[in-house]
């Protein structure tokens, strides 16, 4: 029956990165900028979750997930995509994570709650494990992208816990899903791995015999 919410919400958002990508395009602003300019804005973030503002956190978080969105966008449309810049991105988006950790790792100590500090550093090991074994993985196979919680489903997460004050089972669902990611991703290397050392040790296919005819 008609459009759903969900799909509305994504057409809305479609809609508005597409006019942000635009207007960032014709201002000739530099992806890598935009780049660093998330990294800087997710700081900001950072240091009102250590202060526990979680309400300001979430919505500065939001701020910088549109430059962490467009960056890419605003490469292939100025066509200013290089290697180099996927390769900064993705450290700086490492970074970024990181920082929003050690803001919320600053707040719990800071309020003596020792388990939601040994919480907060397993989702950090965890979402740290989820970029490294895809970019370990693809040194061995072509590509390894599987797996529920990348980066975009966790900055989610992070703003619905931060805006409506639920970061502590927002903590506990990246702590199993990020490992839980992780696994699976260890699992489809591992068969990925095997279906191509297979493939190496079958002998080739013999070609078959041509018959020579003799005209005389």
């Amino acid at each position: 029956m008609g459009m759903t919410y969900t799909r509305a919400i994504g057409k809305v958002c479609g809609y508005l990165v597409d006019h942000i990508v635009r207007g960032l395009s014709l201002s000739r602003i530099h992806p890598n900028f935009l780049t660093a300019l998330g990294l800087a804005i997710n700081i900001i973030a950072a240091w009102q979750f250590a202060r526990g503002r979680f309400l300001a956190a979430g919505i500065v978080v939001i701020i910088a997930a549109i430059f962490d969105l467009t960056d890419g966008p605003v490469a292939r449309e100025t066509k200013r995509v290089t290697r180099f810049g996927g390769f900064f991105d993705s450290v700086l988006d490492r970074y970024s994570d990181l920082a929003l950790y050690m803001g919320l790792l600053v707040y719990y100590a800071s309020i003596n709650r020792f388990f939601y500090i040994v919480l907060t550093a397993i989702v950090m090991t965890g979402s740290v494990m989820i970029s490294y074994t895809r970019a370990r993985a693809e040194n061995s196979i072509p590509r390894c992208k599987v797996g529920f919680l990348e980066r975009p489903e966790r900055i989610v997460l992070i703003i619905l816990g931060a805006l409506f004050d639920r970061m502590a089972p927002v903590l506990w669902v990246i702590a199993v899903l990020s490992n839980v990611t992780v696994i699976h991703r260890m699992f489809y290397t591992w068969d990925e791995t095997r279906a191509l050392e297979r493939a190496q040790l079958e002998p080739p296919a013999s070609e078959p015999v041509k018959e020579h005819s003799i005209n005389i």
